[in-house]
């Protein structure tokens, strides 16, 4: 077979395979272009994927020592979505919540819920009782299934917010209700019967922004399942664009190795909710720990690994250490920050088998975007990608919302059925952020005439510690809690494994004084862990203003970093 270009390749997929063909459709007023066959809604992934699955008997998620097959994972699905309806009452559009590490039980409750017809509400478990509050009146979410350590923090809340809390794991026997009590008191174990439009919302997940709070991005069951079949299809063009060699073995089934948490997208879209029609194996790990993703890797043949940078880089010394070179992997993906570009090399080394990758994508957009892989990206570490192909389009603007020349700087836009509904409770903000049916990211960069993006800044003002974006409002106001900070301003500082950490410049008053280890107490309970400074200046004189008198945050950051640098 003669090889064709990654363009090539798309053409002639979506010509000859109905599965892929696209059609124009209007989108809240917007027309874009959309996957005419797929499954049209979340919970029809399942049915999608069943023959894949081996009708239902293959192995399908493993957690430590336990195992579903996808039939007795199907089930599982089924009954907890009739237990919700009939001993919880809940139906259609009722938005329920999520507050866990990854088990399995977060998978089974995110299609049970939509199986019904009900809004996923996904909660970050790293969260406070403070956090869990704001998250839980702004999504008026009554149902919320918790473990243990969720369920210590949402105990203080149960009365003022009229909670219905529900025990999973460590979490049960808590409350009167319990997850496995409920599935096994399910009457029927067959999909609900419910109509569900593609158009209608399928989750709510939070994304920090520049306003302190964190937005409630809504997404719709059709935005999910574009995104997942855009996905899908750069598994079938691959070996159109590198033919396997004649005589060459099967490739093996799709494995992958879930390292980041469930309730973002890097994990629920591209590993979770793609392996059902893709035919993967979902492996769960309790705790990241490099040397465990050696060991399970190695010993149950996984392919597929998504995570933040530093997971990889990590993964990679934990490799070396242990001698292993893992054959099986054939990709190795980042996201949520940019893996820097000398690790590109040094990761294709150690891993010779697998497709080094970098990808971008947003809450608002799916986690569908860009990406780049293999030699291409070994070529050009710099970059962020192309994007994926055929639903999405993309362009650079200016402030006005005009696009610029290929090779200037602007903001990137994208548009296409991925796009996020709205924020929730949020009207001025989602018209701020989408315009015409274009998403504007925040994000800086060029596009050149190859089609690849560089991204270059961020118009918002967040830090993305290991791949967890940290709005500095946030931190901000937590710091003004304090009756001694008159001021401040939070800002990334730049760390080798986590991409970022958190800094933060504080006006003290007059005669104060205050150490990190004091302002770290402080903020316990206030503040989760992940947002909480580990880099700390102080003074008693007002933070650097620019021309409108407004804190400058860049120009307190370059300050605070010279003064580290000239303490080194």
């Amino acid at each position: 077979m003669t090889a064709m270009t990654p363009e090539e390749a798309v053409r002639h997929v979506l010509a000859t395979d109905p599965t892929f063909a696209i059609q124009d459709v209007d989108v809240r007023g917007v027309t874009v272009k959309a996957f005419q066959n797929i499954p049209g809604t979340v919970p029809a992934l399942l049915a999608a994927g069943w023959e894949r699955h081996g009708n239902g008997k293959l192995d399908y998620l493993s957690y430590e020592d336990e195992t579903l097959t996808y039939a007795e994972f199907t089930e599982a699905v089924y009954r907890m979505a009739h237990a919700m309806q009939d001993e919880l009452g809940l139906g259609k559009g009722d938005r329920v919540a999520i507050a866990m590490r990854n088990y399995p039980e977060l998978m089974i409750l995110v299609l049970a819920i939509s199986s019904f017809g009900g809004v996923v509400v996904f909660l970050n478990a790293w969260w406070t009782t403070e956090e869990l509050d704001y998250a839980l009146q702004d999504s008026a979410a009554k149902a919320i299934f918790a473990d243990g350590p969720r369920m210590d923090r949402l105990l203080p809340l149960r009365e003022k917010l009229r909670l219905t809390l529900i025990g999973v794991r460590d979490g049960e026997g808590r409350t009167a209700l319990d997850f496995n009590a409920l599935r096994q008191g399910a009457a029927s174990d067959i999909a609900p019967e419910v109509e569900i439009d593609t158009d209608d919302d399928f989750a709510v997940m939070y994304s920090s922004g520049t306003t302190g709070h964190p937005k409630g991005v809504v997404q719709t069951h059709r935005g999910a399942v574009n995104a997942v079949f855009s996905w899908l299809l750069q598994s079938v063009i691959a070996p159109l664009v590198e033919p396997p060699e004649e005589g060459a073995p099967e490739p093996p089934r799709p494995s992958a190795l879930v390292v980041t948490p469930l309730f973002h997208v890097t994990a629920t879209h591209p590993l979770f909710l793609l392996s059902l029609p893709a035919g993967a194996k979902i492996t769960l790990m309790r705790k990241w720990d490099a040397e465990d993703a050696v060991r399970l890797i190695r010993d149950n043949n996984i392919t597929r690994l998504l995570g933040v940078p530093t997971q990889s880089a990590e993964l990679m010394e934990a490799a070396r250490r242990m001698g292993e070179t893992l054959p099986s992997m054939d990709y190795i993906g980042a996201g949520g920050a940019k893996r820097p570009a000398a690790q590109v090399a040094q990761l294709a080394e150690v891993f010779p088998n697998a497709g080094i990758a970098t990808g971008w994508g947003m809450t608002e957009t799916n986690a569908l975007g860009i990406g780049l892989i293999g030699d291409e990206y070994k070529a050009r570490p710099e970059v962020a990608g192309k994007l994926h192909p055929p639903v999405q389009e993309l362009r650079i603007i200016d402030d006005d919302g005009n696009a610029v020349p290929n090779g200037t700087l602007g903001e990137i836009a994208v548009k296409g059925p991925h796009i996020m509904r709205c924020y929730l409770n949020k009207p001025e903000a989602t018209a701020q952020t989408v315009v015409d049916g274009w998403l504007r990211t925040g994000d800086l960069g060029t596009l050149d005439d190859d089609g690849y993006v560089t991204i270059l800044d961020r118009k918002k003002n967040i830090i993305i510690r290991g791949g967890e974006n940290i709005a500095c409002l946030d931190v901000e106001g937590a710091l003004h809690r304090h009756s001694d900070v008159l001021e401040a301003a939070a800002f990334p500082v730049p760390d080798d494994r986590l991409g970022e950490a958190v800094g933060a410049m504080v006006q003290l008053r007059e005669g104060s004084k205050m150490t990190l280890a004091e302002i770290t107490a402080f903020l316990d309970g206030h503040l989760a862990k992940f947002k909480t400074p580990t880099h700390l200046w102080t003074q008693h004189t007002p933070l650097i203003r620019g021309a409108t008198d407004k804190i400058d945050r860049r120009a307190i950051r370059a300050a605070c970093l010279d003064k580290q640098e000239a303490k080194v």
